[in-house]
């Protein structure tokens, strides 16, 4: 399915046709929050201005709420009017270090720092839910709305969780969702089981014996067992990964030498290593250093080495993502709106909630070509089209209106499917 098939059913004059009346009446607003965001973006664990916007709004509409969680997140509670289960929604809050290319009035104000993932958005819609869900609380239950910072790194979720967000009242579930610019506006992509890739990096450098580049009898070339293992590298997924399941291994540096003539003692390389498949924690790091010992060994060199796991995969819950699928199908104009082949192996913080809890992570499409609004997430050129905003409130909203009803009670209770588990 091509991208220009998915988005000509999809026009956004009717876009907003299946969205409540209340919800669609406060699209200027998330226009007006989201554009204010977008102007002052921070980095990860500096989210202070961010943060005090955020709780600004909540104290304004008398939500209960804790700051200062994980340095700058934000917990806000919001209670229904019947009891019922505690359901959470995740929204990051960081932004890059990337120098704004956009020409528009609401352009990052800080140099250097943009709004370049869509963070804004997010922000924006879990702040139009928890507005929307302090006016109308005939819901079940308990709505926790979790505002977390440093998703872009060194990550948020896990300080979050570690300080107790999901517990007091225990979260039986939670859902996320990411604007997507790989996607047409108004599309959702939903998928069981895992939609994006462990996040895994490496570091080595390598020791050998500088010399004349006319005398490499001499010497050991650092550059040429640099380049062997560059190539070895290569053969970890193709030779030692079921074809069917899907990694990577990327070296994007490569650092060595200072002149033509002289034969580099060391070089550096660093690269990322993504997959899917749970079972493959552990199995990269010493398959690398594997290769990258023996190519040194055979040359006489030595090596030190340096191996990060930031962020597993981000798994999503079958009966959660089955859930959030058929509240989409309720707010999409037409089934073709539905894209579960969206997996990325892009990466996310949102898999340490996952890990805790049943619960799916989806993506909102917010591309739209023909404003020019199309361009990739991390590129200094990056905007979504805004009428996306109203369809995540919308989302959020029946989510959390119907989850005891269509979920819970649907699947026989909380701790069976808990138990069943999908990570």
């Amino acid at each position: 399915m091509t991208f220009s098939s998915l988005l000509s059913p999809l026009s956004t004059s009717t876009l907003h046709d299946r969205l409540r009346p209340e919800i669609r009446a406060l699209q200027p607003l998330l226009v007006q929050w989201r554009r204010q965001l977008h102007q002052q973006p921070e980095l990860a664990f500096q989210e202070r201005l961010t943060a005090e916007f955020i709780a600004e709004k909540l104290r304004e509409w008398q939500i209960p709420h804790e700051t200062g969680i994980a340095e700058t997140g934000i917990v806000a509670t919001l209670t229904g009017t019947q009891p019922g289960s505690v359901f959470a929604i995740r929204a990051d809050m960081d932004a890059l270090p990337i120098q704004e290319e956009n020409d528009v009035p609401y352009k990052s104000q800080h140099d250097g720092k943009m709004h370049a993932c869509g963070h804004d958005g997010h922000i924006t819609i879990a702040l139009g839910t928890a507005y929307y869900l302090s006016q109308h609380r005939h819901f079940k239950g308990t709505v926790k709305i979790l505002f977390q910072p440093a998703e872009e790194g060194p990550g948020g979720a896990k300080p979050m969780i570690q300080a107790g967000v999901l517990k007091n009242p225990d979260v039986d579930a939670i859902i996320g969702l990411h604007l997507w610019n790989q996607l047409p506006l108004g599309t959702v992509g939903v998928r069981s089981g895992a939609l994006m890739a462990a996040v895994e990096v490496f570091r080595c450098t390598i020791l050998g014996k500088g010399g004349h580049g006319a005398i490499p009898q001499q010497t050991i070339d650092s550059i040429v067992v640099a380049a062997q293992i560059v190539s070895a590298l290569q053969t970890i997924v193709s030779r030692n990964v079921d074809p069917i399941e899907s990694a990577v291994v990327t070296v994007g540096e490569f650092h060595a030498g200072t002149a033509c003539n002289v034969i580099a003692d060391s070089a550096q390389l660093s690269g990322t290593v993504r997959y899917f498949q749970p079972h493959f924690d552990g199995f990269f790091p010493e398959k690398i250093e594997q290769v990258i010992a023996g190519i040194c060994h055979s040359f006489g060199a030595a090596y030190r080495f340096e191996y990060s796991q930031y962020y597993p995969p981000t798994i999503n819950d079958d009966r959660m993502a089955n859930f959030v699928r058929s509240i989409a199908e309720k707010v999409i104009e037409t089934p073709l709106g539905i894209v579960p082949n969206c997996q990325t192996m892009g990466g996310e913080d949102m898999s340490f909630f996952l890990q805790e809890v049943p619960g799916c992570y989806f993506f909102l499409g917010s591309a739209n070509p023909e404003r020019d609004l199309a361009y990739p997430h991390h590129h200094p050129r990056f905007d979504f089209d805004e009428t996306v905003l109203a369809m995540g409130v919308e989302l959020f909203v029946r989510c959390v209106e119907q989850f005891d009803q269509e979920w819970v009670m649907g699947n026989g209770g909380l701790t069976a499917n808990r138990d069943a588990g999908g990570c």
